[in-house]
């Protein structure tokens, strides 16, 4: 009898010292089973960036136990895909154009290189459009106010915009191409093309270094807001021509609100869009939950910047707001809310960039 007593009780303690050590397996494994998601966005002071921190203070409590979330200042619409693809983060904001030049690998802007980790969560979260300014002295001294005739005729033109890394330089040189001319034949007629970061165009226009201003710009860009409220500028309209090479390269007509001191009524003009992009490795739990919290927060998105005051989420599925296909764990949240019936298929993405002389 109490060699039996004694047998259980060995087995008791057997079961025991096991159960301690899967338990303490979980607790040293489970930092190693924990995403860090990092997030890239733009440099500081950008709306992406106050976007990227909007959505961190919502995910704080979303994330589970031991996941961490880290904004990261840099990258922009062309680069943030490619960190995607290298693995530097798991998540980024884009334009949906630059998401499926990167997807398709256009050799204008990704040297033929697919990125094909790029995965979509959200899309359509505010229109980002192309935005071309004028000095109104410019203007008044070359009696020229159409865009083409300004960037071919005799008059040598200035041009600011962003450096490389941006939406914006690529969209001018299809601009230049769709007109006939490029960044070399501007210089060969005394013209210039000058490119700094944002932070310092105004300086340089009111300083009377450039004539013309390109842009991509949301509602409320802290430069272009600074840019008309301190030098006279009127917004040009997009020649239909410069606006069927643009749409043939994946982006979208559309009217510019009025919406800038100096822009007196509609603009005609394009969209980029914005949308998250992720890696095809996050997980379909942080994917969903990431999802979920963007379309369930437009309101706090909304009090962060008003740029996304527009934003539908019942629409944030759809290809045309997003360009790559759906990371499964958006694709789940979407099919759960009964936005999306069945994955939908992307149509033909656009690759019809060709190298600008």
């Amino acid at each position: 009898m109490s060699e039996a007593l004694s047998s259980a009780a060995f087995g008791r303690r057997r079961r025991l010292i096991w159960v301690r050590f899967l338990l303490v397996c979980l607790i040293v494994l489970r930092p190693a089973l924990a995403e860090e998601v990092r997030f890239a966005t733009m440099r500081l002071g950008t709306s992406w960036y106050v976007f990227g921190a909007t959505l961190y203070k919502l995910m704080r409590s979303e994330l589970p136990q031991g996941d961490r979330m880290e904004i990261v200042a840099k990258g922009g619409g062309i680069g943030n895909p490619i960190l995607i693809e290298r693995g530097d983060v798991q998540i980024a904001l884009s334009t949906r154009a630059t998401a499926a030049w990167a997807w398709e690998g256009n050799p204008l802007v990704y040297d033929g290189v697919k990125h094909r980790k790029l995965r979509a969560l959200v899309g359509g979260l505010n229109p980002v459009w192309i935005s071309v300014l004028a000095r109104e002295s410019f203007l008044k001294d070359t009696g020229q106010t159409d865009l083409a005739a300004i960037l071919t005729g005799n008059h040598p033109v200035r041009i600011v915009m962003k450096p490389r890394g941006s939406s914006v330089p690529v969209v001018a040189d299809l601009i230049f191409d769709s007109l006939g001319t490029s960044r070399q034949k501007i210089r060969d007629r005394g013209g210039a093309i000058i490119q700094v970061d944002a932070q310092q165009i105004p300086t340089v226009l009111r300083n009377g270094r450039a004539d013309i201003y390109l842009e991509s710009t949301p509602r409320g860009h802290p430069t272009v807001t600074e840019v008309t409220l301190t030098i006279p500028m009127r917004f040009l309209d997009l020649p239909e021509r410069v606006l069927d090479k643009l749409i043939a390269a994946g982006l979208q007509r559309a009217e510019v609100p009025a919406m800038f001191k100096g822009q007196n009524r509609p603009i005609q003009g394009v969209d980029l869009g914005t949308v998250i992009i992720a890696s095809s490795d996050l997980s379909e739990e942080l994917a969903y939950r990431i999802t979920k919290t963007v379309c369930e927060n437009k309101e706090a998105l909304a009090k962060a910047h008003k740029a996304w005051s527009r934003f539908q989420p019942e629409s944030a599925w759809t290809p045309e707001n997003n360009g790559i296909p759906l990371h499964p764990g958006a694709a789940r949240y979407y099919r759960e809310r009964g936005w999306m019936a069945a994955e939908p298929r992307l149509p033909g993405l656009p690759n019809t960039l060709e190298r600008a002389p």
